[in-house]
């Protein structure tokens, strides 16, 4: 077989192959066969159907056209793996020659690829790059939202009687209508005014709203069947509660912590405070690193690709009309392209491997982003065959600390920001978690399409 590449530009190319018959002949020989199982011929049991036969009965050409449909990926996938190239979305193939159709075993299978491909990226020296963070300064008022939080967790709802306002939390009753036709209904649900959690107009319409009162108000529906229908949602308000909190005095350190006074517990949440703040240094360090990589190395996307994953992104919000949010779309997709590509790139350049535990960790810390049980979690990856996509996923996230660790990290003040905790192995789940935020737009970009074919 003999095959070679022509860039038609930098992400596509045209991967012209030959193969002789003589490599094709054993797809030939699978051909007859197969094709032997399927037939009936009176005379001859099924599978002994002699190759003559089916040449009278079926055709020489359908036996051909079988042996090629079998043998082409293989030829297809050995000339990429000739010549290095790492193939994205779906190839475009023309076949150009067809040998053997008039029963001899001369000639050349010919087709050719269009496919697209990853882009070459020139990583720079790891240590040239250098970013500027927030210094970490923990205050009073840090610490007094620790508190606040804390008091949050041990508050408890009490009912008034007045008017819902931002914050309260409310049962109510609800029924959705579009036109004359009910869509939904729901009773008894619980919310809190203001979360903003559930229907565009809802926390407007409860703001003022008493026990026992109805009021409608109109939306546009982001979920489900009706999604971006516009509708009417009628709500009936059942109670008004309200979270009274405990008072932070040593009563309540020694009910929420194992300290004596409220002295000791605030001096524990200074601390608290400040490793919280040392993960969002090392979240920005990471973002802003990502963020240069991006801004300064020119890396194409490929069109197609994009065009694809656009279309698809704009048919399932039923918005393909919308002008603007496809601008919106493109630019989005493209980026997170770039930055696949790059990290891919940093990945390979490092050796990145990804080892169990390493996959067990990330796993759990997605799970809990979806609120979803890990091990359902990871059963639903398998389902859907994103193993694969998780693991390019944890390679990504090594491979932006592998350049967070080269790189100068300083504060707003001048000072080295230590950068170790956040990019050694063993980074806890909350650190895990957060190189994923990082590394989001990598997570969110058409992995199908970058999957190797």
């Amino acid at each position: 077989m003999k095959s070679s590449v022509e860039q038609l530009d930098p992400t596509r190319v045209k991967i012209s192959v030959e193969v002789p018959y003589a490599e094709l002949k054993p797809s030939v020989d699978e051909a007859y066969k197969t094709i032997g199982d399927q037939v009936t011929v009176p005379g001859f049991r099924k599978g002994k159907v002699p190759a003559r036969i089916i040449d009278q009965r079926i055709g020489r050409p359908a036996v051909i056209q079988e042996a090629i449909n079998n043998g082409l990926d293989d030829f297809y996938r050995n000339a990429v793996e000739e010549h290095d190239l790492k193939p994205m979305g779906q190839p475009e193939v023309e076949i150009s020659e067809v040998p053997g159709l008039d029963g001899t075993e001369d000639g050349e299978l010919g087709f050719t690829v269009e496919v697209d491909v990853r882009p070459e990226v020139e990583l720079p020296a790891y240590d040239t790059i250098s970013i500027e963070v927030d210094p970490i300064e923990v205050t009073d008022a840090d610490v007094d939202a620790e508190l606040e939080q804390l008091r949050t967790r041990f508050g408890t709802l009490v009912a008034v009687d007045r008017p819902a306002a931002r914050d309260d939390f409310v049962t109510l009753d609800l029924v959705a209508t579009i036109g004359d036709g009910e869509i939904d209904t729901a009773s008894d649900i619980s919310y809190q005014v203001g979360a903003g959690t559930m229907l565009e107009g809802m926390d407007e319409a409860l703001d003022g709203l008493s026990a026992g009162e109805t009021t409608t108000f109109e939306t546009t529906f982001a979920g489900g069947e009706h999604a971006g229908e516009q509708g009417t949602v009628k709500i009936t308000l059942g109670a008004v509660k309200e979270r009274e909190l405990p008072e932070a005095d040593d009563d309540f350190a020694q009910l929420a912590s194992e300290f004596d006074t409220i002295d000791e517990l605030r001096e524990d949440l200074r601390v608290q405070a400040g490793k919280a703040k040392e993960t969002e240094q090392g979240v920005q360090a990471r973002d802003k690193v990502l963020e240069h990589l991006i801004e300064t190395l020119d890396v194409p996307v490929p069109a197609k690709i994009v065009t694809d994953e656009v279309e698809r992104h704009l048919e399932s919000e039923n918005r393909s009309d919308d002008d603007e949010h496809r601008k919106e779309v493109t630019e989005e997709t493209e980026r997170n392209l770039r930055t696949q590509f790059i990290l891919d790139a940093v990945s390979e350049a490092e050796n990145v491997e990804v080892s169990q535990p390493e996959l067990i960790e990330y796993l759990i810390s997605a799970s809990q982003q979806y609120g979803m049980n890990p091990n359902e979690f990871a059963q639903m990856l398998d389902s859907s065959g994103q193993v694969n996509a998780l693991v390019g996923e944890v390679s990504r996230r090594k491979a932006l600390a592998a350049v967070l660790a080269g790189a100068t990290v300083k504060d707003t003040a001048g000072n080295v920001v230590d950068m170790e905790a956040f990019t050694s192995a063993g980074d806890d789940a909350e650190e895990a978690g957060a190189t994923a935020q990082s590394a989001e737009a990598a997570d969110e970009a058409p992995a199908e399409a970058a999957e190797e074919n």
